[in-house]
């Protein structure tokens, strides 16, 4: 634990409770970044290289001291650095679901199970006071958008089986899944656009659309001039 005294020598609990905690995260990234190293078999050198391939060098000194314990900080970019490097996701070096079983999420806060934890740090499982407008907005877009690009596909499935039916019996259980799968599609781009507006509306910018739901935003307004409309 790190001590940390107040002038009159005591010690300084809330303090020193913080960087106690500052201690558990540097400690649980640097177990992971070693334990992946180790799996990889690689050397500290040889992730120092793929740093440097980076773009964000990372001397082979600074991994090895993190890994011991013996860095005073250790930096969000570098996290970000090294995870590309040991070709994981930066959340796996913070929260190493699977090999870690509990982590401390906050200062003043018991262990809790890792898995909670990251779902916490990535928003799938916010805190009561949070208000993640923009986020929790993207994320049900991302879930209209699979539903919606799965509904089209199958809509234009159905279609071709209406074409090429063999007999009236085929063409009329394919007309009938094709009927079911355009109202799934419409459905679905409703709410995909209700979404996009409610981004919009926040003043944040909608995800770009795939061609197959190109249809989902209105049409961009006429941007012929008068001049030309004259003409």
């Amino acid at each position: 634990m790190t001590q940390h005294r107040s002038d009159d020598g005591h010690e300084k609990e809330d303090e020193g409770d913080f960087l106690e905690w500052e201690d558990h995260v540097m400690a649980t990234v640097a177990g992971e970044v070693r334990r992946r190293r180790k799996e990889l078999k690689w050397s500290a050198q040889d992730v120092a290289d793929r740093c440097e391939e980076i773009g964000y060098p990372i001397p082979r000194n600074v991994i090895a001291n993190m890994e011991s314990g013996r860095r005073a900080a250790l930096p969000l970019v570098e996290i970000m650095v090294l995870a590309k490097a040991l070709r994981v996701s930066p959340i796996s070096l913070i929260y190493p679901v699977g090999y870690v079983t509990e982590v401390r999420q906050l200062p003043f806060e018991a262990p809790q199970s890792t898995w909670e934890a990251l779902q916490w740090f990535v928003g799938d499982s916010p805190a009561d006071d949070a208000t993640d407008y923009m986020l929790d907005h993207f994320q049900a877009h991302d879930l209209e958008l699979r539903s919606a690009l799965a509904a089209v596909e199958s809509e234009d499935h159905e279609r071709w089986k209406v074409k090429t039916a063999a007999n009236r019996i085929q063409r009329e259980a394919a007309e009938r899944a094709l009927a079911r799968y355009a109202d799934q599609a419409t459905q679905a781009k409703y709410e995909l656009r209700r979404h996009r507006d409610a981004i919009r509306e926040g003043g944040g910018t909608p995800p770009h659309l795939p061609s197959p739901l190109a249809d989902v935003d209105p049409p961009e307004p006429d941007t012929v001039t008068t001049e030309e409309n004259a003409l």
